[in-house]
C-alpha cells in the first residue's frame, strides 16, 4: 500500500522543491532557466504540500485534519499574495482581493460545476446532505459579502477599502465563523456533512491509515514544500507580473492563476469523488476550501497589511458583485432539494465560463 511506504515519491518531490529554491537563491544561473526550473517546481511544491497534508489528515482524524490541511493551502495562497503585495505595484492592493474572489468562483462554479456534471452523467441524479451543504453555502455567502461586498458601503475610508478597526473586525468574525464551521463539521453535527459510506468502505479507510512513521514523513515534506512555495513564489513574482502585463491581460488574471494554482489538487479529488456518487464529499471539499481561502487569507493578509502599512482593497467590482449574487442564487437552486442532475452542473460551469471570458476580455 501506499501509505505504508516511510518515504515517498511525493516526499522525494518536496526535498527536490526546496533544493531547487536553494540552488536559485545561491547559484548565478541564467534567469530564463532559473524562471523555469523556478515554474515546475513551484507547481510541484504546491502539488506536495496539499499531498503531505492530506496524509497526515488520515492520520490524525477529521477535526486536526481539516485544520491542518486548510492551514498549508493558506499558507501557500497568503504567500504567493504577500509576495505580489510586496512588489508596490500599482495593482498590488487588488491582487488579495483578486484571489479570494477567483477561487471562490472556482470552488462554486468550477469545481462544483464540474463534479456536478460528471456524477450526474453517469449516475443520473446525485444525492447531498441538505442541512450540511446549505450550512456551508451560508458560511460561505456571510464570508463572501464581510470581505468583498461590505467594503463598498463603509464611509470611514475609501471606497472599497476598511479602516484598521474594521479590517480586524472582519478578521475576528471570519475566523470565528470558520472556527464554529469546523466545530460543526468534525464534532457537534458532523453527520450533516457525512457522505453515504458502506460498512466494507469504513473498514478500507481504517486499514489504509497511515503510519505513525509515514505521518512524521509528510509532516517534514510539508515543511520542506510550503518553504519551497514561499521561497520560489516571491521569486517568481515579478516574472508573474510582468509575464501578465505582456501578454495584455488584465491584472485581475494574476489572482485566477493563483487560485487555480491553489486548489488544483484538491479539484481532482472532489472529481474523483463526484464519479463514484460521493457528492458529499465533493461539496465538501470544495465548499470548505471556499471559507478557508476566505476565512483564513484575508485575516492573515490583513495582518500583513496593517504591519507593513501596505494598501488592501477588497472591495469587488459591479461585475464581481453581480457574478457573487447569480452564483448563490444559482447555488440556492441546486442545492435547494437534497437531490441534483447534470444540468445543474452546466449552469454552473457556463457561470464559470463567463467568469473567465469577461475576466479575460473586460
Amino acid at each position: 500500500m501506499a501509505n505504508s511506504k516511510t518515504i515517498s515519491s511525493n516526499d522525494w518531490l518536496s526535498f527536490t522543491s526546496f533544493l531547487v529554491l536553494v540552488f536559485a537563491m545561491i547559484a548565478p544561473i541564467g534567469e530564463g532557466l532559473l524562471i523555469a526550473f523556478a515554474v515546475v517546481f513551484l507547481a510541484a511544491g504546491i502539488s506536495s504540500a496539499v499531498h503531505s497534508a492530506e496524509v497526515i489528515a488520515e492520520r490524525v482524524g477529521p477535526a486536526l485534519g481539516t485544520l491542518i490541511l486548510a492551514i498549508s493551502v493558506t499558507v501557500i495562497e497568503v504567500a504567493l499574495i504577500v509576495s505580489l503585495m510586496s512588489n508596490d505595484t500599482a495593482d498590488s492592493p487588488q491582487i488579495a482581493r483578486d484571489t479570494v474572489f477567483a477561487a471562490l468562483m472556482i470552488v462554486t462554479n468550477g469545481i462544483i460545476g464540474i463534479c456536478i456534471l460528471l456524477g450526474g452523467l453517469k449516475h443520473k441524479e446525485l444525492g447531498f446532505q441538505l442541512v450540511g451543504t446549505t450550512a456551508l453555502l451560508g458560511v460561505l455567502a456571510v464570508l463572501s459579502t464581510l470581505t468583498l461586498v461590505l467594503p463598498l458601503f463603509t464611509t470611514s475610508t475609501n471606497k472599497g477599502t476598511y479602516s484598521a478597526g474594521q479590517l480586524i473586525f472582519v478578521s475576528l468574525a471570519s475566523l470565528v465563523l470558520y472556527g464554529s464551521l469546523v466545530w460543526s463539521q468534525t464534532k457537534s453535527h458532523k453527520n450533516f456533512f457525512a457522505a453515504s459510506e458502506s460498512e466494507g468502505t469504513q473498514q478500507e479507510i481504517t486499514s489504509n491509515r497511515p503510519s505513525k512513521k509515514r505521518a512524521i514523513t509528510s509532516f517534514i515534506s510539508l515543511l520542506f514544500s510550503l518553504v519551497a512555495v514561499v521561497g520560489l513564489s516571491k521569486i517568481l513574482s515579478p516574472t508573474i507580473e510582468s509575464t501578465i502585463a505582456a501578454l495584455g491581460a488584465p491584472k485581475a488574471v494574476v489572482g485566477i492563476v493563483i487560485a487555480i494554482l491553489v486548489l488544483a489538487p484538491e479539484t481532482l479529488a472532489a472529481m474523483n469523488a463526484a464519479k463514484i456518487n460521493e457528492l458529499q464529499t465533493s461539496l465538501n471539499l470544495a465548499l470548505g476550501s471556499g471559507a478557508a481561502s476566505i476565512a483564513l487569507t484575508i485575516p492573515a493578509v490583513s495582518l500583513y497589511s496593517l504591519m507593513f502599512d501596505k494598501p488592501l482593497t477588497l472591495g469587488l467590482d459591479t461585475k464581481g458583485i453581480v457574478f457573487l449574487m447569480v452564483t448563490f442564487l444559482a447555488g440556492s437552486f441546486t442545492f435547494g432539494s437534497g437531490r441534483t442532475t447534470s444540468l445543474h452542473g452546466l449552469i454552473h460551469l457556463v457561470i464559470m465560463a463567463s467568469f473567465l471570458a469577461i475576466s479575460l476580455m473586460p
